[in-house]
């Protein structure tokens, strides 16, 4: 059962997220060769003030 993570900045609308749910459990479904309800994916929305990069946060960044 694949289970699939997306860690991403806040600001995608739900169907963004559905049309990315949609079309990553499709590629999984066809290269695995299994059924679409074996397949989740999980939208973890961060804050810009919760990732850093380069070690300065992506708020201060612009992001």
């Amino acid at each position: 059962m694949p289970i699939v993570t997306i860690r991403q900045l806040e600001g995608r609308t739900v169907e963004q997220k559905r049309q990315v749910a949609k079309e990553i459990t499709n590629t999984i479904v066809k290269v695995y060769k299994i059924d679409a309800d074996r397949v989740t994916v999980n939208f973890f929305d961060m804050p810009n003030y919760n990732i850093a990069k380069a070690g300065k946060l992506f708020l201060d960044l612009g992001l």
